[in-house]
């Protein structure tokens, strides 16, 4: 039993093993995550254990073995009773992401099954989750019978996840947090791939975000974070790729959990902000593809592209609202979702061109507004939130609008001045436009191929 004086020592040696730089074996990872798990291997030496991974990274096959042991931690998410492929998609984070709230709906709409199951945000606004809980009534907790019904009647649903999935996974990732080892490049794919392969999707599309906005904030490391995760999907035996996209500034220009919901439902119409159209056309293309649904991910976007057109993928969004419960009459009437009392307007102070926006300064501005938790069990308000009027490269003059802040009426002076503030640090100005920088890096393939843009 681990905790005895001889499987003690044996994770002394497995310490050991790691430091030197040595491989581990899949039992001894499993061994290693299991006592971990239950208890009985302490924090310190699951610490001492991380902080060598850290220094001496994993292979391919160990990483594997990882995510693998961290999946068997838990419950997993029975898949088998929603005929055909399914498709998942994961996004790596960064600001006024509303990916997920598009893409479910308008890939559903070609066809592809899409159980799509979330978490709830920590940072600067909520999770899909408390975003799609904006709309009144909209149920995110199904169970597994219950997500099953929706997906066979409708093709997709967002759900909670389950609270026993990837156990392992929570544990290691508070003491990761606590002891300088969140940024290892083979923790964060086992983290991220185990949640997803307990979820038991066939295929899977990452996004995996890179800049200043982004966990990877270096165009290499997020092609060396993608590389590890695909390479955990084809060792698992899921179809994935990924594409690697630019965080340097928010998604569109909503940030706030409604604000996103109506940005949302504005690109399923066709006229929502082109950065995200683009985004979700490409990841949706590559969900198309995987599922069977297109010879190609380039095909699988024009697919995606006339079913906006045609009014497909807004209906689609529009089923899978009224089949959780959610009011359909907010989606046609937009007064009917949360909104703040405050329209602030953030003008600028200069002439010129936009020549960066800080997206960590704007969730930050966000967060302040009460948009975002710091602990899970925070309350988060739907409401507020922030619209960027401008961005990269956009012309500005002095007193032109940067952003309009959406705040509660009780917030007080000294929180609205913060919050002008932090927006107005967030943005910098040339004299000359900046060369645009293309959204999507490249992509890496179902092979494993690199393709750079």
């Amino acid at each position: 039993m681990p905790g005895s004086g001889e499987s003690l020592m044996r994770i002394y040696d497995l310490i050991l093993k790691k430091r030197t730089g040595r491989a581990l074996s899949e039992q001894e990872i499993e061994h290693l995550v299991a006592g971990y798990t239950e208890g009985s291997i302490p924090d310190y030496q699951m610490a001492a254990f991380t902080m060598a991974v850290f220094f001496q990274g994993l292979s391919e096959s160990e990483t594997l073995s990882l995510t693998r042991a961290v999946v068997n931690s838990g419950q997993k998410v029975n898949l088998d009773h929603i005929p055909g492929i399914k498709v998942d998609k994961h996004s790596t984070g960064g600001v006024g992401d509303t990916t997920t709230l598009v893409l479910a709906p308008l890939v559903a709409a070609a066809g592809v099954k899409v159980p799509k199951l979330s978490g709830r945000g920590l940072g600067h606004t909520g999770g899909t989750l408390d975003k799609l809980e904006s709309i009144p009534g909209f149920n995110t907790r199904l169970s597994d019978t219950e997500l099953a019904e929706a997906v066979n009647e409708t093709g997709v649903a967002v759900v909670a996840q389950g609270q026993n999935l990837v156990p392992a996974d929570k544990k290691l990732y508070a003491l990761r947090d606590v002891t300088a080892t969140v940024d290892s490049i083979s923790l964060i794919a086992a983290s991220i791939m185990a949640k997803k392969l307990a979820i038991g999707a066939d295929a899977l599309v990452l996004d995996v975000k890179a800049g200043q906005g982004a966990f990877m904030k270096e165009i290499e490391e997020a092609f060396e974070l993608a590389r590890i995760m695909t390479a955990i999907g084809r060792g698992a035996g899921r179809e994935t790729a990924a594409v690697i996209s630019r965080m340097d500034q928010p998604l569109g220009r909503a940030v706030g959990n409604a604000l996103e919901i109506k940005e949302a439902v504005l690109a399923l119409r066709g006229e929502g902000p082109a950065d995200l159209e683009k985004l979700c056309l490409e990841l949706g293309g590559w969900m198309v593809f995987l599922g069977g649904k297109a010879e190609s991910p380039d095909s699988g976007g024009e697919m995606l592209k006339e079913l906006i057109e045609n009014g497909a993928a807004l209906d689609k969004f529009k089923t899978m609202v009224k089949k959780q419960g959610g009011d359909l009459k907010a989606i046609n009437d937009f007064s009917l979702l949360p909104e703040a009392e405050q329209k602030i307007l953030v003008a600028a102070d200069r002439s010129g061109f936009i020549s960066s926006l800080d997206a960590l300064k704007i969730g930050s501005a966000v967060a302040t507004l009460g948009a975002g938790r710091q602990k899970k069990d925070d309350p988060i308000d739907p409401a507020v939130g922030i619209i960027l009027e401008k961005k990269l490269g956009d012309p500005v003059k002095a007193g032109d609008g940067l952003a309009v802040i959406h705040a509660r009426s009780d917030s007080g002076a000294e929180l609205i001045k913060f919050v002008k503030n932090t927006v107005h640090s967030a943005y910098e100005y040339s004299n000359e436009p900046a060369a645009a920088r293309p959204l999507i890096c490249g992509w890496i393939d179902r092979e494993g191929d690199e393709h750079r843009v």
